[in-house]
């Protein structure tokens, strides 16, 4: 049998289902006014937002048009605590989307990501892949080049040229006077030359005027932020004194200079 009630209102507990909740107290004297317990799985929001009983508590956006709310479906004011159940064999959280956070994140005594910053200054820096060529079963591992410097690089072939263009946005990104090159002669033996750097190129020279065909790397050291501050006084990481990389007084410094 059900009812229909254009409102009501209850001054002690909402008791849905059997059982006795000690959680918000049993009884005169000891039940928390204003409380409510819902036994079996509840859902709040459209009736077509879930198919199944996917969880205790299902929450979906609402579809009733006297109600000005909303494309969320839940907002939390405080704090809010999650505590998984290994036993459930189930993801303790599950998010299929994107995540803001406004504040720190601390994954507790598993890990936390403050504590993985402080560590990632003196380990590798590492990626883990499945093998590309192995396969499921099997993994590779690269880390990253460590220098004092917050460098760039671009590599490549010059076949029959006599200039290696830079990238365009290279003038505004690096220190023209940290640019370094290195050359590669291929086929044959070849006497090249860096000539000249400018914003724009690496001029080179065949000094016995054989055609050129050679790799080359070119590295520089970004003038975008601050360069790095390599030794500084201090106990952790958090003590490093340029903090954004964008301090004044650390500024216009460069740790590789080549010009």
């Amino acid at each position: 049998m059900a009812f229909l009630l254009d409102d009501a209102a209850f001054g002690g507990q909402l008791m849905v289902g059997a059982g006795q909740p000690a959680a918000i107290g049993v009884g005169p004297g000891s039940k928390v006014r204003g409380s409510a317990f819902v036994e079996a799985p509840m859902q709040v929001g459209k009736a077509g937002a879930f198919n199944s009983a996917e969880a205790t508590l299902m929450v979906g956006q609402t579809d009733n048009v006297d109600c000005n709310s909303p494309n969320r479906s839940l907002y939390v004011k405080g704090d809010v605590k999650i505590e998984g159940d290994q036993r459930s064999g189930v993801n303790v959280l599950i998010i299929d989307g994107d995540v803001l956070v406004n504040g720190d994140v601390d994954c507790g005594n598993k890990g936390a990501l403050a504590a993985r910053f402080s560590q990632a200054d003196s380990l590798p820096k590492p990626f883990d892949m499945v093998h590309p060529s192995k396969g499921e079963g099997h993994r590779l591992r690269y880390a990253c080049i460590e220098g004092p410097e917050v460098g760039v690089y671009f590599r490549g072939r010059i076949t029959n040229k006599t200039e290696i263009k830079l990238p365009l946005y290279w003038k505004d990104l690096v220190h023209i006077n940290s640019i370094s090159v290195q050359l590669q002669p291929i086929g044959t033996y070849q006497n090249i030359i860096v000539k000249e750097v400018d914003e724009e190129k690496i001029h080179l020279q065949e000094k016995d005027e054989t055609p050129i065909d050679c790799y080359y790397h070119i590295y520089a050291e970004r003038k975008d932020v601050n360069a790095l501050v390599v030794e500084y006084e201090g106990e952790t990481y958090l003590d490093y004194p340029d903090k954004d990389y964008k301090d004044s007084q650390y500024a216009n410094r460069v740790n590789t200079r080549t010009a």
